[in-house]
């Protein structure tokens, strides 16, 4: 679970990395938004594919797979 909130973390950091050097070149004269907007799928695929990949790894790393877990015995 810790692993998930890391990549959480990463992806929307650089999210904001990226968000921010857009506005960065913009109040420099350089229209990004212009590519940026062109691109914007591309980030909705991305995210996508990351949640598509952490929920096979959690259910790769999930002992038993599907089946429900057994209640602990005394």
């Amino acid at each position: 679970m810790a692993d998930r909130r890391k990549r959480d973390s990463l992806f929307w950091g650089v999210i904001l990395i990226a968000a921010g050097v857009i506005f960065l070149l913009e109040k420099l004269d350089v229209h990004a938004w212009d590519y940026a907007w062109k691109f914007w799928p591309v980030i909705l695929i991305v995210w996508g594919a990351s949640k598509l990949l952490a929920g096979l790894q959690e259910k790769q790393e999930k002992p038993g797979g599907d089946k429900p877990a057994s209640p602990p015995q005394a």
